[in-house]
């Protein structure tokens, strides 16, 4: 029993010290990855990244430039760490945030920037909120 849940956590680990190069050039690290909260359309993964050049302090990176760090993201980071075997999630949703924050916990002073996506044909389709 140990072995599948081992297996089933294995795939999305990542260095999380270590920048994520993305279009941009902006900053990005892998923070977590939350695959237990359901979304609007059933089974959801939840792909978190900080990217402190967001914040309103820092780098200021405008909507655009983080929307196309985060389709990279989906379709470079999220789809190739997805179980291979059980059920395909519904939807994937990249977020930055610009500090570590707890999961559905209201974190007014943090920047945070969402996108969801439908995976259709291996690809990610941006869905907008």
């Amino acid at each position: 029993m140990i072995l599948p849940l081992t297996a089933a956590l294995l795939f999305v680990t990542a260095n999380s010290d270590e920048s994520i190069a993305v279009p941009s050039g902006q900053k990005v690290t892998y923070y977590d990855v939350i695959q237990n909260q359901p979304g609007n359309s059933g089974l959801t993964y939840r792909f978190r990244f900080l990217a402190p050049g967001i914040s309103r302090a820092g780098l200021g990176m405008d909507i655009e430039e983080t929307s196309t760090d985060m389709d990279f993201l989906c379709t470079n980071f999220a789809l190739p760490r997805l179980p291979e075997t059980g059920p395909t999630p519904s939807e994937i949703i990249i977020s930055f945030s610009d500090r570590p924050v707890e999961f559905g916990t209201p974190s007014p002073e943090a920047t945070q920037f969402f996108e969801s996506y439908r995976i259709e044909d291996g690809i990610c389709i941006w869905e907008g909120f």
